[in-house]
C-alpha cells in the first residue's frame, strides 16, 4: 500500500494533511495517536468508503475503492457489525454465503465458518445470540466475518478495545500468524504498549503522520525507552518547530496545552 499525499477534507477541516507513506506487505502496520487524530479516516480512505480523499492511494496494486479490491479485503470497524438476533454461527454463515454463494461451495463455506469462530477462540459461544454477547466478544465475532475470505489486506480499526489482557494476546498471536502467512494488516489503536506488537508504526497527530518507522529505530531515533516516550518527543519536537516557524496552523491544540492523553494498558507482550 502506499500513499501520496492524501488529503481529506471536511467542511472547513482538513482531517488528513497531505500524507506519505507505506504498509509493505505481509507486515503488521500499526497506526498509533490519540483519539481525534484521523486514524478511522485513514483507515476509511484505504477501504474506499471515505469521501472527498484527493491525492494518490494505491492498495494491492488498485486505486483505494476499486470494486476489484472488495473481496481482497477485510475491514472491521470500531463498531462491531453483526446481527444480534442471530447466533454466532448464523451471522458467519450468511456472510460465508454472501461471500461464495451456491451449493458448489457450501462444504468450503462450512469450513471456512468452524476455522474463523475456531480463531477468535468463540468456539463454546458458537450458538449464543450475537446480541447476548459483551462488547469484546461482538467485536470478535467481525473479527471472525472479516477473515472469512482470507484477505490480502486485513484493515482493524481498534480490535482489542473492551478485551481482557490474555485475549488480547491471542488475538496478537493470530494477527502475527496472519502476517507469517501473508497477510498484510493495519491495525489502529491509542493504546502505544500494541506499538512494540507492530512491525512497523505509523505516529499520527492532528491528521499528520509525525513518524514512519520500525519501534526499535523510532526508540533509537529518539533516544526514548518506550514507543510512548518516542512519540511525546516527537509531539514536543514538532511544537517546538512550529514556535520557532510562528506557525500553529498544523496544530490544532494551542502550544500552552498538552496533546489528548494517549491510553497505555499494560500490553501482551
Amino acid at each position: 500500500m502506499t500513499a501520496r499525499d492524501l488529503t481529506v477534507v471536511r467542511g472547513t477541516r482538513t482531517v488528513l494533511r497531505a500524507l506519505d507513506f507505506t504498509v509493505p506487505s505481509g507486515s503488521i502496520t500499526g497506526l498509533l495517536g490519540p483519539s481525534g487524530c484521523g486514524k478511522t479516516t485513514l483507515m476509511r480512505s484505504v477501504v474506499g468508503t471515505q469521501a472527498k480523499v484527493t491525492g494518490h492511494l494505491d492498495v494491492l496494486g488498485h486505486p483505494a475503492g476499486d470494486p476489484a479490491l472488495r473481496p481482497r479485503i477485510g475491514y472491521v470497524t470500531q463498531a462491531p457489525s453483526v446481527y444480534a438476533d442471530l447466533t454466532v454461527r448464523q451471522n458467519l454463515d450468511y456472510f460465508a454465503a454472501v461471500l461464495h454463494p451456491g451449493r458448489a461451495h457450501r462444504d468450503a463455506r462450512r469450513d471456512a465458518v468452524t476455522r474463523a469462530i475456531d480463531d477468535v477462540d468463540l468456539t463454546s459461544r458458537a450458538d449464543a445470540l450475537a446480541g447476548a454477547l459483551s462488547g469484546g466478544q461482538r467485536s470478535r465475532v467481525s473479527l471472525a466475518v472479516a477473515l472469512l475470505g482470507t484477505p490480502d489486506l486485513l484493515v482493524l480499526d481498534e480490535p482489542t478495545v473492551g478485551l481482557d489482557p490474555v485475549l488480547r494476546r491471542d488475538l496478537w498471536d493470530l494477527f502475527h500468524r496472519l502476517a507469517d502467512r501473508g497477510t498484510t494488516i493495519l491495525i489502529s489503536s491509542h493504546v502505544m504498549d500494541e506499538a512494540e506488537r507492530c512491525h512497523r508504526l505509523l505516529l499520527m497527530r492532528d491528521g499528520r503522520i509525525l513518524a514512519e518507522d520500525t519501534p526499535d529505530a523510532l526508540r533509537h531515533r529518539t533516544g526514548t525507552a518506550t514507543v510512548e516516550e518516542a512519540f511525546l518527543h516527537l509531539v514536543d519536537t514538532d511544537r517546538a518547530d512550529a514556535d520557532r516557524s510562528g506557525d500553529h496552523a498544523a496544530d490544532e491544540h494551542p502550544p500552552h496545552k498538552t496533546a489528548a492523553p494517549l491510553t497505555t494498558e499494560e500490553a501482551p507482550r
